[in-house]
C-alpha cells in the first residue's frame, strides 16, 4: 500500500504507479459558500458530510493530484471577478499551508510527481472562466505568478473575447484579443481549458494554441448531445495538439436523459423570470425537482462509456478524469464524493482495460500534457 493510502484499507489497491490527478474541484468555492473559508468550521480532515471532498475521502479515492477551481460565477464583473478570484487563490494557498503533511502547492509536472510519490496531494489551480482575468493579460501574468496553471477560457456566459456553449454566440469563436489570450498562456506556461466553450472557441484555440490543450471537465458530444460537450472532430484535433479530455461525473453531461431532464429544470427558471445560465437560479430548481420528480438513473457505468469512446475516438494517451466534485448538485449512483475513483477504475478494469492504460487515464497523459505544455512555453 501507497503513502496514499496509509491508513486506509478500502482502496488498497491503488499504488503510487496509480494515483489520480483530476482535472476540476471545486471546493474552494463550496468552502466560501458553507463557512466563508473558515477552516473551524468544516472539519476536513475528519470528514465533513456536508462536502463532497475531504481529506479521508481524498485517500479513499486515490487522489494524487488535484486542479482546484479558484472558480467565481459570472455575476461578478470587472474588478469584483479578479477580487473574488484572488481570494479564491488565497484559500487554495491557505488549505496547503494548514495541512502541510496532506497537500502540497505545486506548479509544475516535476512537481507533481514528487508530491504524489512524498504522499501529499499535489494541488494546483485553474481559473474557471475569462472573467477572472476583466479583459487584461497583465492580470492573466500575475495569476500566473500566483500559481494558477491553467484558465477555462468561459463559463456559463459569453465574455468579451469568447463565445460560451451555453450562451448565445456573438463572435463565431474568438476574437483577436482571445487569441492573444491563449498565445499568451502559451508563452507563460498555462493550459488553454476548453470545457465550457463553444464549438467555434474549440475550434479557433485549437488552431492558435502551439501547446497541448485540456478539456479540464466534459463528456463526450456523441453520447449525450449537448452544447457543454465535446464533438468528435474536436477530440480528433486536440488528439493531434497532444491534449486530454478529462472526463466529467456530471450526470446531465453524461446521460441523455439526465440532460433532458435538466433541460427542463432549465426551461422552469426561465417561466419563473430567472436565468439559465446562473447557477443561483438554477439550483433552487434542481433541489426542489428532484423531490418531486427525479432524473433518470445515471451510473458509473454511464461515465466508462464516455472514458471509452474518448479513448476510442481521441486515443487512450488523450483522456483523463476531471469529476467536478462540489461543483455539481448530484452524481451519478455510488458516484457521490471523491472517494469514487476507484470504482470508475475497477469498473473500466472489469472491461479489460490494463494496468498500463489505466495509468494513463489517472494521471499519466496530463502529466505528460502539462510537460510537453511547459516545454512550449520554453
Amino acid at each position: 500500500m501507497s503513502a496514499l493510502c496509509a491508513g486506509c484499507d478500502k482502496m488498497s489497491f491503488v499504488t503510487q504507479a496509480l494515483y489520480v490527478f483530476d482535472g476540476h474541484n471545486d471546493l474552494p468555492w463550496a468552502m466560501r459558500e458553507l463557512c466563508g473559508y473558515d477552516f473551524a468550521e468544516a472539519d476536513l480532515l475528519g470528514g465533513e458530510a456536508r462536502l463532497q471532498t475531504d481529506v479521508p475521502r481524498l485517500r479513499s479515492g486515490g487522489v494524487g493530484a488535484q486542479f482546484w477551481s479558484v472558480f467565481v460565477p459570472c455575476s461578478l464583473a470587472g474588478q469584483a471577478a479578479v477580487t473574488a478570484t484572488l481570494e479564491q487563490i488565497d484559500f487554495v494557498r491557505s488549505l496547503v499551508a494548514r495541512y502541510p503533511n496532506e497537500f502540497s502547492l505545486v506548479t509544475t509536472a516535476h512537481q507533481v510527481e514528487l508530491a504524489a510519490r512524498a504522499g501529499r496531494v499535489a494541488s494546483l489551480m485553474g481559473m474557471e472562466g475569462g472573467h477572472s482575468i476583466d479583459c487584461s493579460l497583465g492580470t492573466l501574468r500575475m495569476m500566473h505568478l500566483l500559481g494558477v496553471r491553467y484558465l477555462t477560457l468561459t463559463h456559463n456566459e459569453n465574455v468579451p473575447w469568447a463565445d460560451s456553449a451555453t450562451d448565445e454566440p456573438l463572435l463565431g469563436g474568438l476574437s483577436e484579443f482571445g487569441r492573444d489570450v491563449v498565445r499568451e498562456m502559451n508563452r507563460l506556461g498555462m493550459f488553454v481549458d476548453l470545457s465550457h466553450v463553444s464549438p467555434d472557441v474549440m475550434r479557433d484555440a485549437l488552431a492558435t494554441s502551439i501547446a497541448p490543450v485540456i478539456f479540464s471537465h466534459s463528456c463526450a458530444k456523441a453520447l449525450c448531445n449537448i452544447n457543454r460537450n465535446v464533438p468528435d472532430e474536436i477530440l480528433v484535433d486536440m488528439a493531434r495538439g497532444g491534449g486530454v479530455c478529462m472526463v466529467t461525473f456530471v450526470p446531465m453531461f453524461v446521460h441523455q436523459g439526465v440532460a433532458n431532464w435538466y433541460a427542463g429544470c432549465l426551461d422552469i427558471v426561465e417561466q419563473r423570470g430567472g436565468d439559465r445560465r446562473r447557477f443561483s437560479d438554477v439550483d433552487k430548481v434542481l433541489v426542489e425537482r428532484i423531490l418531486t420528480d427525479p432524473p433518470p438513473a445515471c451510473t458509473v457505468d454511464d461515465v466508462a462509456d464516455h472514458v471509452e469512446h474518448v479513448r476510442d475516438v481521441a486515443g487512450v494517451e488523450h483522456v483523463g478524469i476531471g469529476g467536478d466534485y462540489d461543483g455539481a448538485t448530484f452524481f451519478p449512483d455510488r458516484m457521490g464524493d471523491v472517494a469514487s475513483y476507484p470504482l470508475l477504475l475497477d469498473t473500466l478494469r472489469g472491461r479489460g482495460w490494463s494496468e498500463a492504460d489505466l495509468t494513463r487515464l489517472a494521471h499519466g497523459n496530463v502529466v505528460r500534457a502539462m510537460r510537453d505544455m511547459e516545454l512550449a512555453a520554453d
